[in-house]
């Protein structure tokens, strides 16, 4: 009876193992080609087009929550970029240490045209903004980049990707009108918003918002007291009553820089020292608000202007 049990059991073990492999592999039993994405804004992209197709296992380099710009990849992270089918990164120099690794991928940002792209001057060089999701326009090109590159591996997908990129632009356009009415809640004179680093010029070039930070795009660029304390002078002169902290940056910079208003005589509020955190260069991990793109720009939008009327 024994050895009749240990046969049942390795067989139904034999089975289990046999179903995992054709689930991993895919309906018609060939193994699944690998994406590696670099971030989180792509994982989204990818999972989005995927709903109903299932065609790759994708992989995530740069966890939710880190920062991108100085995002150091790890020996695992090599591997999985090395056995990956597909390299996906969003480009304009946004994952800034991955550069080197990143040469043989595809970049989402790549078909962009200038005229498309805010830029300002740093550190006496004119750079380009990487932070283009701001833009609802140009995250669906991207969007249709990723769709593109996802049909060329799978063209049996095709169908389904192009009916989910169709359905999510429907989507896209309800949040940019969303996002529009939020804004005009808040009155004109007020719609200045203060972060850590300049992120959001994208979202304030849509939609009529001014936007200051005393850091620049990147935060591997250094903070200097004159950069603080021009941004302390805005605050006071304008009567700024709020400032947001982002959760992919450090916050004592904001809390440093209220100090700073409060030696001026003035008074702001810094938001996002508990759940109310801007997500600037991440979304939020899977499971927590602010896990896809839509409820990060929708949680954006409602926490400034929840807190600038």
């Amino acid at each position: 009876m024994r050895k009749l049990t240990l046969f049942f059991t390795m067989s139904i073990l034999l089975i289990l193992a046999a179903c995992g492999s054709d689930e991993a592999a895919g309906n018609n039993g060939e193994e699944k080609e690998k994406i590696a994405v670099t971030t989180t804004f792509l994982y989204d992209m990818v999972n989005v087009l995927e709903d109903g197709v299932d065609g790759f296992d994708t992989e995530l380099i740069i966890p939710a929550g880190e920062d991108p710009h100085v995002y150091e990849p790890t020996a695992s992270d090599l591997q999985t970029l090395s056995e990956a089918d597909v390299i996906l990164y969003q480009g304009l120099h946004f994952e800034g240490r991955m550069g080197d690794v990143l040469e043989n991928g595809v970049a989402a940002a790549e078909d962009f045209s200038d005229s498309d792209l805010e830029e300002m001057e740093e550190d006496g060089e004119v750079e380009v903004d990487p932070h283009f999701w701001f833009n609802i326009d140009l995250y669906k090109q991207a969007m249709e980049n990723v769709s593109d590159t996802l049909i060329e591996h799978n063209p049996d997908g095709e169908e389904q990707y192009t009916e989910n990129l169709n359905a999510y632009f429907e989507e896209l356009d309800e949040l940019d009108q969303y996002v529009t009415e939020r804004v005009n809640e808040i009155p004109e004179e007020s719609r200045i918003v203060i972060t850590p680093h300049d992120a959001f010029g994208y979202l304030a070039e849509s939609y009529d918002l001014e936007v200051h930070a005393p850091q620049g795009f990147s935060t591997d660029s250094e903070v200097s007291n004159n950069q603080i304390q021009a941004t302390a002078d805005m605050i006071v002169e304008n009567n700024i009553s709020a400032i947001f902290v982002e959760t992919t940056t450090n916050p004592d910079r904001m809390t440093r820089l209220q100090e700073v208003v409060e030696s001026d005589g003035g008074e702001v509020e810094v938001v996002g020292l508990d759940d109310e955190a801007l997500f600037s260069d991440s979304l939020a991990p899977v499971g927590e608000e602010g896990d896809t793109y839509i409820d990060m720009f929708r949680h954006n939008i409602d926490t400034i202007s929840d807190h600038l009327q």
